[in-house]
């Protein structure tokens, strides 16, 4: 059983590069950090990023973030590309919502996802 989301970690290569694309990119706050594992608040969600021990370079997998925008999805989504952000798709829509998915600096994948529109 679960009561909630503890934390959600993704795995990182370069985690100066990941602490800059999450904290300076997206905004979130970072609690806390050292070269193995830091972490950032994403509006009361934890998010660690923990560096890769050892293993082969940058792997396929891992967690995938859906962040809610803070305004308009479409802003947003030009907003992060301004900032130079890669989505790899266009936005798509669903009868549950909007996503636009896009990578973070180590590869991983991210999404931005707003309910449906009224």
């Amino acid at each position: 059983m679960a009561s909630g989301v503890a934390n959600v970690w993704v795995p990182v290569d370069d985690m100066d590069r990941a602490l800059a694309f999450y904290r300076d990119t997206l905004g979130l706050q970072e609690k806390m950090s050292t070269p193995e594992w830091s972490e950032l608040d994403a509006g009361g969600l934890n998010i660690g990023l923990n560096a890769r021990e050892g293993t082969a370079r940058h792997a396929d997998g891992g967690a995938v973030i859906s962040f809610q925008p803070d305004g308009d999805l479409d802003a947003e989504v030009q907003a992060l590309r301004d900032k130079g952000v890669e989505f790899t798709g266009d936005i798509s829509e669903y009868e549950w919502g909007r996503l636009a998915p896009f990578k973070d600096s180590e590869g991983n994948d991210l999404q931005l996802y707003a309910p449906p529109r009224s």
